[in-house]
């Protein structure tokens, strides 16, 4: 198993990524947090419908559904968000809430210990260093679950899109697999080099009074199948993701879960974070440096 760089969507040879090639199966074990963990589902009668990763697969009629402060306010907590169609038209639940939920996010990083620790591992900040990161401060993390059967299709999109920032080019993913990531349970795909054409639609807040939390600014354009290339990748791999790369994962109609957690970095020194964006820094949860 190798870090993996969506860049050019390779095993990547590089000394400055190489060592960090496999969290160790074990480590994984003990300190993923197991799905069945009691408090992960205490809260997860509330929430908006999810989508997995970011808000690529979400829709205007989803959007209107949910509760927009119960997003726009998930930055700086740990909230839950489900697949869609696992409720009726009362809200209540057409399979377990456990088998129902998309994602968590999005200050897992903050304020669980487990996830904490991984954000800030010694392996993280080590890589950091050497991808040359002076001033990286993590924006946001979240575990998607991709359930078995209803885990969403993410459509294809770009990072940046959602976590703009002047100039363009300083966000990273960190995309750790919980679980074997392949084509059948939804593994990501790129587009090779598709990270060099900048961005063309954004997600932003929408203006006050409006009928729905966030609103899409410009259009994303029509890709051809034939250009992605799946990144199937074995539990414990890590793949780090340009924020401009342009990537997707299908529906997970297979009998298998693809869990992973992820978290996105920004290069802090000499940007701008859009103040347009969903996410914001809050006075009580700062962007906090990657480095401990």
């Amino acid at each position: 198993m190798g870090t993996k760089t969506s860049g050019a969507v390779q095993e990547s040879n590089c000394p400055a990524l190489a060592f960090i090639t496999c969290w160790d199966k074990d480590h994984v074990e003990r300190r993923g947090v197991s799905p069945a963990e009691p408090r992960w589902h205490c809260c997860a009668g509330g929430g908006i419908w999810g989508a997995s990763a970011l808000m690529a697969s979400v829709t205007q009629q989803q959007i209107q559904k949910g509760s927009s402060d119960y997003f726009l306010t998930s930055g700086d907590k740990i909230r839950f968000f489900f697949e869609k169609g696992v409720l009726d038209e009362k809200g209540n639940f057409l399979i377990p809430k456990e088998k129902s939920v998309s994602k968590i996010g999005h200050a897992l990083h903050a304020y669980d210990p487990v996830f904490k620790q991984i954000t800030h591992s010694p392996k993280v900040q080590e890589l950091g260093r050497k991808l040359g990161l002076e001033r990286p401060v993590v924006v946001q993390s979240m575990y998607i679950f991709k359930q078995p059967r209803i885990g969403g299709e993410v459509t294809p999109h770009q990072d940046a899109s959602f976590l703009h920032t002047e100039p363009l080019g300083r966000i990273l993913g960190f995309w750790i697999a919980l679980e074997d990531a392949t084509q059948e349970n939804g593994c990501l795909w790129f587009i090779p080099g598709s990270h060099t054409n900048g961005v063309t639609r954004r997600m932003v807040r929408a203006p006050s009074g409006a009928s729905t939390c966030v609103e899409f600014v410009g259009s994303e354009p029509a890709y051809d199948d034939k250009q992605f290339i799946p990144l199937p990748i074995s539990k414990g791999g890590l793949i780090l993701i340009h924020g401009e790369v342009v990537h997707k994962s299908e529906l997970n109609s297979s009998e298998s879960s693809r869990h992973v957690f992820t978290f996105h970095v920004m290069e802090a020194k000499g940007t701008t974070w859009s103040k347009e964006n969903w996410l914001q820094p809050t006075p009580e949860l700062p962007f906090p440096s990657l480095y401990t």
